[in-house]
């Protein structure tokens, strides 16, 4: 960073929203974990699409790196800058439009955070298709930049497929605008998926157009125990194709356990595994739910919610399993995708290596299992350096070896970039290599994320 390029940050966005404070800059290049720190020169906030792509302009001009932060949510050290980078955030990018409820669309600032567009969606009586724990927090841009999912993908779909446009400051600081009124537009390049899952390496999202969906009229909640993972994964493969299915939640009862000791949120039932499913639909779903659930080997009775408040105090387990995560210190969190046959074998083998590597850390295992997407976080895990990078390039062997994504939806960011080709060929990563080549020939926008 030199005076002149603070001044001409300060010429764009306003001396306000530029920072070059000590303190400032190192509680924003800390991860959500707690993990992983990097270094920044400066912070700047615009609040227009204009001011981001001039900010892109005159740091490429400037030569230096640019992160982009949006909710400093990523938990891959997604927001972590590693050459004293300036710090975009898109935080001022707050905007949302009306709703059109004839259309079922709506036009955001991609630092709108998910609870900010999930109000508006209900107040105009829709429903927006992506739910997470980090809903307060979590931006609308950075969701669409890792293509998030979350509680609702098994009914919704990913981020992704809530995206009907966007806006985009590209590392050349010019601006694409990608919208279509019509659903069908098959006009060339589908521009808007290329940034959607990208993770901030090919442009910033400043904007988007997001679908909405009708409002179920009846919902009912369930949480099944089972005394073994092999038969909720049976139930679980059943459900997951339903007619209605709206969630279908892993937790296993070390994160009940957990809710329990330190929140007093107890699993509504026994069981060392058990399912949360969710039916909703335009007509009673509790006969649908009971008949599906006839046959399963469950481990007692299900605790069954027809009503919003029953509903709510069953969700309450799944809700507080991140908040207590981090009652030992920052855990070491896997985000995986496994076909549902290799989740029981996996489950066994990561405890037995973790109990190899890391024997006083809790494994703690939850996540939507509808689509083999779990979480898996070791709790109490006070590994550092070498034992801690070793525990970690052993897990991600264990995953690829269960023919599993070694990132589900949380993003490579730069945890992961190591580890891209167990879950990518030679081929895909010189051409995923070649496109950011196009995008951003100096490789200054996000240079941490992705590739090494």
């Amino acid at each position: 960073m030199t005076p002149t390029l603070t001044e001409q940050l300060a010429a764009i966005v306003g001396a306000n929203h530029v920072s070059t404070d000590p303190d400032v800059l190192d509680g924003r290049s800390v991860d959500h974990t707690g993990r992983y720190r990097g270094h920044a020169g400066a912070l700047v906030r615009p609040s227009t699409d204009d001011d981001v792509a001039a900010v892109l302009r005159v740091c490429r001009d400037a030569g230096v790196y640019v992160t982009v932060q949006g909710g400093r949510t990523s938990l891959v050290a997604g927001t972590v800058p590693e050459h004293d980078d300036v710090l975009l955030s898109t935080e001022r990018l707050t905007d949302i439009g009306e709703v059109d409820v004839v259309e079922r669309r709506v036009r955001v600032g991609a630092g709108a955070t998910l609870a900010a567009v999930q109000r508006a969606a209900t107040a105009a009586g829709l429903v927006f298709g992506v739910d997470l724990a980090a809903r307060d927090s979590a931006t609308v841009g950075g969701m669409a930049s890792t293509n998030a999912g979350g509680l609702r993908t098994v009914r919704y779909g990913n981020m992704g497929e809530q995206v009907l446009g966007l806006d985009v400051a590209l590392p050349d600081g010019s601006l694409v605008r990608r919208h279509s009124e019509v659903r069908s537009d098959n006009t060339g390049y589908d521009l808007a998926s290329l940034f959607v899952g990208a993770e901030g390496t090919l442009g910033v999202i400043t904007g988007l157009d997001l679908r909405l969906h009708p409002t179920p009229a009846h919902r009912v909640t369930a949480v099944v125990g089972f005394a073994d993972l092999n038969a909720l994964i049976e139930v679980g493969r059943e459900f997951r194709d339903a007619d209605g299915i709206a969630a279908l939640e892993l937790i296993d009862s070390r994160a009940s356990a957990l809710t329990a000791e330190h929140l007093g949120i107890s699993a509504p039932v026994d069981g060392a595994w058990q399912l949360l499913i969710e039916l909703a639909g335009d007509t009673d779903q509790t006969e649908r739910l009971a008949d599906a659930l006839e046959n399963a080997d469950m481990a007692g009775e299900p605790a069954v919610g027809v009503d919003v408040n029953a509903q709510q105090r069953l969700w309450q387990v799944r809700e507080a399993v991140a908040e207590v995560l981090g009652r030992y210190g920052p855990p070491l969190k896997f985000d995986v995708s496994l076909p549902l046959a290799r989740i029981d074998g996996f489950a066994a083998a990561a405890t037995e290596l973790v109990a190899e590597h890391a024997p006083d850390a809790i494994p703690v295992l939850f996540g939507h299992v509808g689509e083999g997407n779990l979480h898996l976080n070791l709790v109490r895990c006070a590994l550092d350096g070498d034992r801690e990078r070793a525990l970690y390039a052993a897990m991600m062997a264990l995953i690829a070896d269960s023919g599993g994504n070694v990132s589900s939806e949380h993003g490579v960011g730069s945890r992961k970039r190591d580890y891209l080709s167990m879950s990518r060929t030679d081929a895909d990563i010189a051409a995923m290599r070649a496109v950011k080549a196009a995008f951003d020939p100096g490789g200054y926008l996000n240079p941490a994320v992705l590739f090494d």
